[in-house]
């Protein structure tokens, strides 16, 4: 009877992750996780402070709401935004989400994507109808027609 005793007083021969080893365990992760999500945190805030310290006017930029302008003028806490030719409002600084690069201009994107001529593998050129008028039904859309059914 006293051996059982003696045997259930000890601590149970579990190592440093049985008892409060694992709880101290625990803990220090989750004060871990906690630091290092605040620091990602910390270092979002001063980019996004940074991008908005450093708006110029012709940036083209996207507020919270979505909404994409051209910066005209930056002053204080105050920022003017250029939506459309002649149509200025005006904006908290805090309210810019981020930068953006400007479109695209027709020109430019033929300059670098190519025309549609530069897809034309094997020269064949090709009409495209304007409607289904002209075309056989159950025709495979090949001019000669084919076997299949």
């Amino acid at each position: 009877m006293l051996h059982r005793l003696v045997a259930e007083a000890e601590p149970a021969a579990g190592g440093f992750l049985s008892g409060n080893g694992f709880f101290f365990l625990l803990i220090a992760l989750v004060i871990g996780a906690m630091l290092l999500m605040s620091s990602r945190g910390r270092k979002h805030q001063r980019e996004q402070m940074e991008m908005r310290g450093n708006l110029a006017p012709g940036d083209e930029v996207m507020t919270m709401g979505g909404l994409f302008a051209t910066v005209v003028s930056a002053e204080g806490d105050v920022v003017v935004l250029e939506t459309s030719p002649g149509v200025e409002s005006r904006w908290m600084r805090q309210a810019i989400s981020k930068k953006v690069s400007p479109p695209v201009a027709a020109d430019e994107q033929g300059a670098q994507g190519g025309t549609d001529a530069d897809l034309d593998i094997d020269g064949d050129e090709f009409e495209v109808p304007d409607d289904l008028s002209g075309l056989e039904p159950g025709g495979s859309g090949d001019a000669q027609g084919s076997d299949r059914p």
